[in-house]
């Protein structure tokens, strides 16, 4: 029997019946098939393949056409999950024409069922046009990493009453546009919570407490394959880092001493 396949509508049903949703991200067609197989319930694509996949040290430089390339790949290992494709820095700031261009192109080249855009207000027109066009948008506030030039660094957002009243302007604006949820990265948890009661749309934290509608971590992060830094959010589930270097150097032993292969590994 197939597995339901989850939908923008069912994650926003998720939120009103209670249901506390599970994202991860996934950047290639293995992972993306582990972690359909796992049960998330959505696969988010992430800009953040930039700095865990290609060694970049941000998200800014990642591309489209490499988003997308990464996103044809997850997409073939996704049956039950919602494929969400990140937007990279500046493939929908600068026009609404190249949005919908772009969004439309994660759909029919990369295989996505959503996208995702940082940004409030400021974006919240060009998202609508873009849910108009038929394109699920998942909205993403507090620290959105695509402006860590302008925040100075990976601080912890919305930390003042002024901060949180923007933070729940903004996402009141995205709910307005359409999106069916919306990120809450690297903030208070009182400041999540409180955006969270004053939508009706799901928040998916990151960073930002246990009072979100949902939770996303970066694959790679939870699984130890990262550890270039290691962010206090973080719950680390696996140290395959090190489990993945200790398989290697064990295998080079063996064929530097002739211990492989042997005979039953031989035709």
């Amino acid at each position: 029997m197939e597995p339901k396949k989850i939908t923008a509508p069912i994650i926003m049903k998720m939120k009103r019946q209670g249901e506390k949703i599970a994202a991860l991200t996934a950047y290639d067609y293995l992972m993306a098939l582990f972690l359909d197989d796992a049960g998330i319930d959505i696969i988010l694509v992430g800009d953040s393949g930039a700095m865990v996949f290609a060694g970049y040290d941000s998200t800014i430089p990642i591309t489209v056409d490499e988003m997308i390339y990464h996103t044809k790949a997850a997409s073939r290992g996704v049956k039950r999950a919602l494929l969400v494709a990140d937007m990279p820095f500046l493939s929908f700031q600068v026009s609404t024409e190249d949005a919908l261009r772009n969004a439309g192109r994660f759909i029919k080249e990369g295989g996505a069922e959503a996208v995702k855009m940082e940004g409030g207000e400021a974006i919240a027109e060009t998202a609508n046009r873009v849910v108009n066009a038929g394109i699920p948008v998942m909205g993403h506030l507090g620290l959105t990493p695509q402006s860590i030039n302008r925040f100075g660094g990976y601080k912890v957002q919305a930390r003042t009453e002024q901060d949180v009243a923007k933070l729940i302007t903004d996402a009141i604006a995205l709910e307005q546009a359409g999106v069916f949820s919306i990120v809450l990265e690297k903030i208070p948890a009182a400041a999540a919570k409180k955006v969270t009661e004053k939508v009706n749309i799901p928040t998916i934290g990151i960073g930002a407490g246990p009072h979100c509608d949902g939770q996303i971590l970066v694959t790679h992060d939870i699984l130890g394959l990262f550890e270039k830094f290691r962010p206090k959010f973080v719950r680390v589930y696996a140290e395959m880092g090190r489990e993945i270097r200790e398989a290697c150097a064990r295998y080079a032993e063996d064929v530097k001493l002739s211990n492989f292969p042997n005979q039953d590994e031989s035709y």
